[in-house]
């Protein structure tokens, strides 16, 4: 069976940078993805308190 990830491991020295908007874009979208994941536990904790 073919690997499916193959390993890149880390750039070469003086290779270029990404693009600006594909490191905006991965930055936009791990903060998200984390007030998202926060949100749902915090959520999720207040659904299990009794009712005041």
């Amino acid at each position: 069976m073919p690997a499916i990830i193959e390993p890149q491991g880390p750039p070469e020295p003086g290779a270029p940078a990404p693009a600006l908007w594909r490191r905006l874009a991965w930055f936009v979208g791990l903060a998200v993805a984390a007030a998202a994941a926060t949100a749902l536990v915090a959520y999720g904790m207040k659904a299990l308190l009794p009712p005041p």
